[in-house]
């Protein structure tokens, strides 16, 4: 017998929120952070470097190289999208923003997909609300609708969201296609066409994005789940396994083929710091989504365990399962964590029903004290480094990005202002009288962090560019070489080094060797004296050590050729 549900909704709760505000709200939160600033360190500007060789004909497309260096992922379809569109854009876009384009698309599909996944979850005949003995419960349909933008609202809200949704990483691609996976499994009951698509394109996108075991595992957990979940239509139920396990089965096969099994997982020889580390990053990354996804299992936790389980509970948990299981055994640990954050917020989303008062009330005088004071704080220091008013925190800027100039941009300055008065009608909204939408408790956190990343990404802009980017390094090596230097060798550059000096300074660069011509030789500080396999130290004399202005311990020593003695 199945247990009673918890949620108690009214048919006013479920209004939903005005399509204009949702899609302001997405636009204010996808687009900053794509448009006009450098690509950073470390991730994205190596990923951009090897779009950059792909899209140029430099290194082929099945195994391309960047200063001789394979990648670190193995996934290779991120780097194809950012060539292609690199290859594909007119002439007036540049590169970095040309290859950024198919990594918008895929934090547009995340928002989609999530949404919609929770809106046939919610349809789910356990997640319908306690019927009313003389009616005025929430229709289905609305109050799918309800929950659907309730799991929005969390997604955009949680913090760690912002910056790995940015960039043009495999990392991006993964959660596109796990988002795609996600509302595949979610569907299946309720369509035939869409689901099948989404299925195809996650499997097959997740694995090219070197993710394969989390392919299978997302893949066999699904099938399970959409085996054993209450249906009415048992042949449907057995078909969508099928297809399931096939997928799976193929997606597997195509790792095996392009050789993308690799065994990543790691062990914690540091001990209760690495723990502890992890803690941390569990308890900030998912903020505010995983208080109220705790929160869902304990007031559901009947129907949980009930049998048949509630597929609206037991697919976004098996979800967010895995991606935590490979939070803690694999590294890098919050790019893992980064592709449960929707079935976080689906998990989030089922908590608004159940959700008492006075809980809501917290939730909103917390989040509007701490996004407020936050953009207070953005706004004060902003001023600072242009007025230099109040002298404390332009000095501490001064202190922490030695050399920068800060810029004024009237149309930075003119989006910051408008968020801003967005967010405090947003507020004065939200505290104005007592509203009955379950998802209102979402909307202060989702508006607040989208205010905060918008205004980072406006007035903070070139502050950021010149703290997290490789251009102000790559201008002083650009001047002390002067004009034409020709050909540069290099010793113990990285990845991300090479793809900053090749893409802000147009160098031709080649790593070291006895037989080199080159002129000039840039090296890693950490990486000199070179071995004589390298190079011999005696046929070149220092000429300048370059440091990037915001880490000490990031320095490039540059060499030119000893004239031989005539």
């Amino acid at each position: 017998m199945t247990p009673p549900t918890p949620a108690i909704v009214t048919q006013n709760a479920v209004s939903p929120l005005p399509r204009w505000a949702l899609l302001l709200l997405c636009i204010a939160y996808v687009v900053p952070g794509f448009v006009g600033r450098d690509p950073w360190k470390n991730a994205d500007v190596t990923a951009f470097g090897y779009m950059l060789e792909l899209a140029q004909g430099r290194t082929p497309w099945l195994s391309p190289l960047l200063g001789g260096m394979p990648p670190e992922t193995e996934g290779l379809l991120p780097y194809w999208l950012g060539a292609w569109a690199v290859q594909m854009a007119p002439g007036w876009l540049s590169p970095e923003m040309a290859a950024r384009m198919p990594f918008i698309a895929l934090l547009v599909i995340t928002l989609m997909a999530t949404w919609y996944g929770v809106y046939y979850l919610a349809r789910s005949p356990g997640a319908q609300p306690v019927a009313f003995a003389f009616g005025g419960e929430a229709p289905p349909l609305d109050y799918a609708r309800a929950i659907a933008d309730g799991a929005l609202l969390a997604l955009i809200a949680c913090l760690g969201l912002a910056q790995l949704s940015h960039e043009v990483t495999s990392y991006l691609a993964q959660l596109g296609c796990t988002a795609l996976l996600f509302f595949a499994v979610a569907a299946m009951p309720h369509r035939t066409a869409a689901p099948a698509v989404a299925l195809v394109l996650g499997m097959a996108g997740l694995t090219l994005s070197g993710a394969p075991a989390l392919t299978a595992l997302l893949g066999v957990g699904g099938a399970v789940l959409v085996l054993f979940a209450p249906a009415s239509n048992t042949d449907r139920r057995w078909r969508w396994a099928a297809v399931l396990a096939a997928s799976t089965l193929a997606a597997a096969v195509l790792a095996q083929g392009l050789d993308l099994w690799r065994w990543r997982v790691v062990g914690f020889d540091g001990g209760g710091k690495d723990w502890l580390s992890l803690a941390r990053l569990l308890l900030w990354f998912g903020w505010p989504a995983w208080p109220l996804a705790l929160w869902t299992l304990w007031r559901w936790r009947q129907q949980i365990f009930s049998r048949p389980g509630q597929r609206h509970l037991l697919v976004p948990l098996w979800f967010t399962l895995v991606s935590i299981g490979a939070t803690i055994t694999t590294q890098p640990a919050d790019r893992a964590l980064l592709l449960g954050l929707p079935a976080l917020a689906a998990l989030a989303a089922f908590a608004l029903p159940t959700l008492r008062r006075s809980v809501g009330a917290l939730i909103d005088w917390f989040t509007l004290l701490f996004f407020t004071a936050s953009a207070l704080a953005i706004w004060v220091i902003w001023i600072a480094m242009q007025t230099g008013v109040p002298a404390k925190p332009a000095a501490n800027v001064a202190k922490l990005a030695p050399g920068f100039v800060p810029q004024f941009s009237v149309l930075a300055l003119l989006v910051a202002v408008a968020a801003t008065v967005g967010w405090c009608g947003l507020a004065w909204w939200r505290a104005s009288r007592n509203r009955a939408p379950i998802w209102k408790s979402l909307v202060l956190p989702a508006g607040g962090a989208a205010l905060g990343w918008l205004l980072l990404m406006t007035l903070w802009l070139p502050l950021l560019d010149y703290a997290r980017s490789y251009g102000p390094q790559v201008r002083s090596v650009i001047t002390a070489l002067g004009p034409e230097p020709g050909c540069i060798q290099t010793v113990g550059l990285n990845r991300a080094q090479v793809a900053a000096l090749q893409f802000h300074g147009q160098l031709s660069l080649q790593r070291a060797g006895l037989q080199d011509e080159c002129q000039w030789l840039v090296v890693d500080s950490a990486s000199w004296p070179a071995s004589e396999r390298m190079v011999r130290a005696e046929l070149w004399e220092p000429r300048a050590t370059l440091p990037r202005p915001t880490d000490k311990n990031e320095n490039l020593l540059l060499f030119r050729r000893v004239a031989p003695a005539r």
